[in-house]
């Protein structure tokens, strides 16, 4: 999508009063994403839940806390990533996402990829890493990997309210998490760092 001199802000606005597909109906807001315009990091989750619903900000809840400890425990402020979802709004009873309901939320996640325009993101849960590598494999499969993908790095880790489900802080899927942002703050410490002469310092 050629985006020229759009703005996030200007994309948000305009998906905010999308109907393209059936869950415009049911949504309290569009859940469009938060964070750095300019991350090197963004980060993509499933679809908003109840809270996000209501606060029209992704991650808010008690998945989004638990993003929050990982970050820091990362050495990352979560005001200097991106954080979106697949989709937009929520589906009615936090179900899955459909198919036509993923493709007609497509072209939103597209356009905020290019506006962003991050080296690395990281897809939370099956959904999101099934989207973005464009394969049905399992999150537990491929987990803390590297993927290039359209001159960018994935890395696909659990989703937080995953791990919530399954045990918390102390569950083995916490622990995988934790090498996880590991291996992402190794690829965000491994980019090429720009010149002094790019930074306009001589």
């Amino acid at each position: 999508m050629e985006t020229g001199t759009r703005t996030l802000e200007d994309a948000a606005r305009e998906a905010s009063t999308c109907t393209r597909c059936r869950l415009a109906q049911g949504r309290t807001q569009v859940v469009y994403g938060v964070g750095n315009p300019n991350a090197d990091l963004m980060f993509i989750g499933e679809a908003p839940g109840f809270h996000e619903d209501k606060q029209g900000e992704p991650f808010v809840g008690a998945a989004g806390q638990l993003l929050n400890t990982l970050l820091a425990e990362s050495g990352i402020r979560r005001e200097d990533v991106y954080i979106s979802n697949v989709i937009l709004c929520r589906p009615p009873g936090n179900r899955d996402p459909l198919p036509d309901e993923l493709e007609a939320c497509k072209p939103w996640l597209d356009e905020r990829i290019a506006l962003v325009d991050p080296a690395i993101i990281v897809t939370l849960g099956n959904w999101a890493t099934r989207y973005i590598l464009g394969q049905s494999v399992s999150i537990s499969r491929v987990r803390g990997q590297r993927f290039p993908w359209s001159g960018r790095l994935v890395i696909p880790t659990f989703h937080p309210a995953a791990i919530l489900r399954g045990g918390g802080q102390t569950s083995r899927q916490m622990a995988d998490v934790r090498s996880d942002f590991q291996e992402m703050r190794r690829a965000l410490d491994e980019r090429p760092q720009p010149s002094e002469e790019q930074l306009g310092l001589f």
